[in-house]
């Protein structure tokens, strides 16, 4: 029976294995399972996680709380683009397979660990709706982790939000107009998956004389971290890159 089993999805930051929460640690270790995603073409369904350059970022925070044995990959359609394709909602349906599997099995307590927050453009939403598509007596649950904005913004000595001034994130991949128009108010903006559209972004912080305040992280909490100015030497990056650009603040506290 599912009705007692429990699919919780775990933010684990990042990329620094200690921005994990005390709570995330207590459950992975308590899991019977810790699910992990990566790309979909690069292991096969269900594999058992092992040491290698495959592991995806997740896996590779996870490792220093959980032991290897225990962890189980799931293969997603990661990188695809243009919205629901065949390949990506066949991945979530194979993966949501394996996590019913597993419960079928006698697994009770099983845990899926996503980078950041796991309700903040996180893939566990999709995985755990195609679960409950199979299984609809399973109960899910979340447990928040530390996003890349907030650990680029302690990072770079930026912060995020003050007085009355609003927080903007957005994915670069909804289109440069957004990111315009957000620029254009009064508060901090935040993009996520800036990678190739990167020279987009540059060019329309540039326009609105946002470029001198703004600060890019690549690769956070992992080797070849970078965290500085945007420039245009910056055309390499990964698809997890992070652009902060805060508000314009004259003085202190001038939002209160």
């Amino acid at each position: 029976m599912s009705a007692d089993a429990t699919l919780t999805g775990v933010g684990v930051g990042p990329g620094d294995p200690e921005l994990l929460t005390v709570r995330a640690v207590r459950l992975l270790r308590e899991a019977d399972l810790v699910f992990v995603p990566v790309m979909a073409d690069r292991v096969a369904p269900a594999g058992a996680a092992s040491p290698g350059a495959d592991a995806g970022r997740a896996e590779a925070t996870v490792r220093s709380h959980v032991a290897a044995e225990r962890l189980r990959r799931l293969p997603l359609a990661l990188d695809d683009r243009g919205g629901v394709t065949a390949r990506r909602a066949a991945a979530w349906d194979d993966a949501a397979r394996v996590v019913v599997e597993a419960i079928d099995a006698g697994a009770r307590s099983l845990a899926f660990a996503t980078i950041g927050d796991p309700n903040v453009y996180s893939t566990f939403g999709y995985l755990a709706q195609s679960v409950r598509a199979l299984r609809p007596a399973v109960r899910v649950a979340t447990v928040p982790g530390v996003t890349a904005m907030q650990e680029l913004a302690a990072r770079s000595g930026t912060p995020l939000c003050e007085g009355r001034e609003p927080l903007t994130l957005l994915p670069a991949t909804a289109g440069l107009a957004l990111f315009a128009d957000a620029l254009a108010g009064p508060g901090t903006v935040v993009a996520y998956k800036g990678w190739r559209r990167h020279p987009e972004l540059l060019a329309e912080l540039r326009r609105q004389g946002r470029l001198a305040d703004a600060v890019l992280g690549r690769s956070l909490g992992l080797p070849g971290e970078r965290i500085g100015p945007v420039d245009d030497t910056e055309h390499d990056l990964p698809y997890l890159s992070t652009l902060l650009v805060p508000a314009r603040r004259e003085h202190r506290g001038g939002k209160l």
